[in-house]
């Protein structure tokens, strides 16, 4: 596995496929892109669609945009509800010039891409529905999104409340609903808080657009006409608290993901010449030396420079104890220092740090939905249009067919039209995955979407790279054996001089072993240096042309013999890998180093089982070292030798075999397996700018039991959404059932449906209290 190196950080769009992260010796450079098809959505029309709510929406018919189109970015403050996303969707999408709409509901900005000559047409139309957009500007921070309940907004829904409760009592008491008293009371609870709600209305219709508002109003406006005065202003509080719980529902979802990703303090202690100065983030440059005090947060990205500390983590990789820091170790912004101090070196800057990369990449997995996701919105696609089209039959046909007066009929349809919207349906699903994303990150698992979120659950298989994920990807040279007649020294030499120029584990092993046994000589000059992909390394040495890699490429140079076999076979049947030093003509010397089981991967394996998960380990290691580590911790399914394309069609064949497959790697030189899998997981992301972009789900630590903590998230979330259609649906369907038997009220059927909203939100937001197993 590479290493997690901040300064190494790369770019987030290509894929690259390398040589196999656990034991190929080669890292390599080629890049491919990779299109994952699970990432494209199509996108349903509803009454309250879900896909706003949970962030900027990509699916397959908007996710390509013209070269040479712009963006501009609006915050839409009168943007509180999904509706509101249709209702724009309408108004803009018509228009020639737009290309694409984003929307981020939580932060309440809308993101244009157009081809238009002029942007204030945009303005205008959001204006012309009383959005009240405000321009954002490039590269400049967004204000925090105000609080959805102000003092005002309560003070007028306790008036509404007391005042149609007032109108209920007066009527039943006067025994009419017509009487003036009663009128006057009811028409206060109405202003007080009805107003927008009519307004809105009044804007969805003159839109063509059905959605709740338009649906509200025209059952507030049908009581009042047959005049029901006091269900009238019953239907506006109670919809009006059922408004303000959404609202208070999504701030609570904003806090939880804004928790996660404002812990980084907004000064650092900077030393400038003599002195250490206090200097706003934003303003410290790459480089510059920071000083961190013990109770103190880390306030960059940085290497330690001088002093010992201990520091807690949790927050950005969930590891539960601190972590010495030391010399050459990185520090991660947001991290505490929990004793010591110690001075830094910044190595990258505020907006480009871990904690900004977390914020970026929680922020994108918003914008996919889950299929739950996709299903509502397709279900309320038809299911509102059909209700209305229901109530308007019972309306019409309703006295006509069985009788009665038409105001009483009316009353029924107008009581089906209240049932007609499911934003108890719709918003359940998108704020159990918001909630479910928040927990994992605050755990150290960084989830890239609802979809994987959801799709954890049918895992039937994980593969597990072995270097990095299953053992510690740190090995150390245990054997140099000389198999010709160069000094063993001298042949280490040439080893490490040619290893000096790769990342990959087993290269830094042989060059830190050299250091060790020889740290008073100097490297030699390497010319024609080239990377072998999966074999090994090429180089020449004082004009001589030397090969350094693993059993495959000895029998590509047509070098190996049974001698040599038997040696490679003992070191391999021991757990170790050996490479190979060779001449243009014969092999020279043998090194081999090992690598230790990380303590967790037992507990790890152990809980995948549990889970009825077959684990199954992948290696560019030897067979023998595949089978060793594998008996170890009890994997039976262990297999060695494995190139980049090996492993890839490895994971198709799982596939083939299992079902759903995940595959663990490090998010860069497994690229083709992680994308080839249903779920590709990197491990130890956190110092790993390409883990963070490229991985379906990003573990921050080193810690492979994350794996069945993420399956077991995923598993509670699924049960969480179906719990909440059910119930949902189930009280839609004992009210219209109600409805057409003329059991049901105006007031009971908001009432129901506030109380379902409740229900599911609440439902939903259970998840934010997920634990990680030990």
């Amino acid at each position: 596995m590479s290493q997690h190196d901040p300064l190494n950080a790369q770019s987030a769009l290509p894929k690259t496929a390398c040589c196999s992260s656990t034991d190929c010796h080669t890292p390599a450079v080629a890049p491919v892109v990779i299109i994952k098809t699970s990432d494209v959505h199509t996108h349903a029309d509803a009454c309250c669609s879900s896909e706003a709510i949970s962030g900027k929406e990509t699916n397959a018919e908007t996710a390509i945009v013209p070269v040479d189109a712009r963006s501009v970015r609006y915050r839409i403050d009168n943007m509180d509800c999904p509706t509101e996303e249709r209702l724009i969707r309408n108004k803009l999408e018509v228009m020639s010039g737009i290309k694409r709409l984003d929307f981020n509901l939580l932060d309440r900005e809308l993101t244009v891409y157009h081809q238009l000559d002029d942007e204030g047409v945009i303005a205008k139309a959001l204006q012309a529905i009383d959005m009240a957009p405000k321009l954002l500007l490039t590269g400049v921070a967004s204000t925090p999104v105000a609080p959805s309940l102000d003092g005002k907004k309560k003070i007028l829904l306790a008036v509404s409340g007391v005042t149609a409760i007032g109108a209920e009592v007066l009527a039943w008491q006067i025994g009419q609903d017509t009487s003036w008293p009663v009128m006057v009371m009811a028409a206060a609870s109405i202003v007080s808080t009805g107003l927008p709600i009519l307004k809105k209305g009044w804007i969805a219709l003159s839109n063509l657009t059905l959605n709740i508002y338009f649906l509200m109003s025209l059952a507030v406006a049908g009581a009042v006409v047959i005049g029901k005065w006091p269900e009238a202003a019953m239907v506006i509080f109670l919809f009006a608290v059922a408004e303000a719980i959404e609202a208070l529902s999504l701030e609570r979802a904003r806090n939880a993901i804004k928790a996660l990703t404002a812990l980084a303090p907004d000064t650092a202690e900077v030393q400038q010449g003599d002195m250490w100065q206090e200097v706003p983030v934003a303003q410290v440059a790459l480089n510059s030396r920071i000083r961190v005090r013990t109770g103190a947060r880390v306030p960059l990205d940085a290497r330690v420079d001088s002093g010992r500390a201990a520091l807690n983590q949790a927050p950005i990789t969930g590891e539960s104890l601190p972590v010495d820091k030391q010399i050459g170790d990185a520090l991660y912004a947001g991290s505490i220092v929990t004793d010591g101090v110690v001075e830094a070196i910044v190595t990258a800057t505020a907006s480009e740090s871990t904690l900004a990369r977390i914020a970026a990449a929680i922020q994108n997995a918003q914008s996919q939905r889950a299929p739950t996701q996709r299903f509502v919105d397709q279900f309320a696609h038809y299911y509102t249009p059909a209700v209305v089209v229901l109530a308007a039959a019972v309306a019409i046909f309703g006295p006509l067919l069985m009788g009665g007066t038409w105001s009483a009929w009316l009353y029924e349809a107008l009581v089906l039209l209240v049932i007609a919207c499911p934003c108890a349906l719709v918003i359940s699903t998108p704020i159990t995955v918001v909630s479910g994303l928040a927990a994992a990150a605050k755990h150290g698992i960084l989830i890239k979407g609802g979809v994987h979120l959801e799709g954890g659950r049918l895992l039937k298989v994980v593969a597990l790279d072995k270097t990095g994920t299953l053992t510690q990807g740190k090995p150390i040279l245990t054997d140099t054996i000389a198999v010709a007649d160069m000094a063993i020294e001298e042949a280490l030499l040439i080893a490490a001089s040619l290893d000096g120029n790769s990342t990959h584990p087993v290269a830094k092993a042989v060059v830190l072993g050299w250091k060790e046994r020889q740290s008073n000589v100097k490297s030699q000059s390497v010319e024609d240096f080239a990377v072998l992909n999966g074999r090994g390394v090429k180089g020449t040495i004082n004009g001589q042309p030397w090969h350094l890699g693993n059993h495959r490429l000895v029998e590509e140079l047509g070098l190996c013999s049974r001698t040599l076999e038997a040696q490679l076979a003992a070191l391999e049947n021991v757990g170790k890998t050996a490479i190979i030093l060779c001449s243009a003509t014969r092999p020279i010397a043998i090194f081999a180093v090992a690598d230790t089981i990380r303590p967790e991967s037992l507990q790890a394996v152990a809980a995948l089982k549990a889970l009825g998960i077959e684990p199954v380990m992948l290696t560019g290691d030897n067979p023998a070292t595949a089978r060793f580590i594998a008996e170890q911790l009890d994997i039976q399914d262990a297999r060695g030798n494995l190139l980049p394309e090996d492993k890839q069609a490895t994971i198709a064949e799982l596939n083939t075999r299992y079902g759903a497959v995940g595959m663990v790697g490090d998010g860069v030189n497994d690229a083709p397996a992680l994308a080839r899998a249903d779920i590709g997981f990197a491990m130890g992301a956190a110092g790993t700018a390409t883990a963070l972009e490229t991985a379906d789900v990003a573990i921050m630590d080193d810690d492979p039991r994350k794996i069945a903590d993420f399956i077991m998230l995923s598993q509670r979330t699924a049960g969480i959404l179906k719990q909440n259609i059910v119930l949902a649906l189930g009280i839609k369907a004992v009210f219209l059932v109600l409805a057409l038997s003329g059991q049901a009220t105006l007031w009971m059927a908001v009432f129901a449906d506030m109380g379902a909203s409740l229900l599911v939100v609440f439902n939903g937001l259970r998840l934010l209290r997920a634990r990680q197993s030990k």
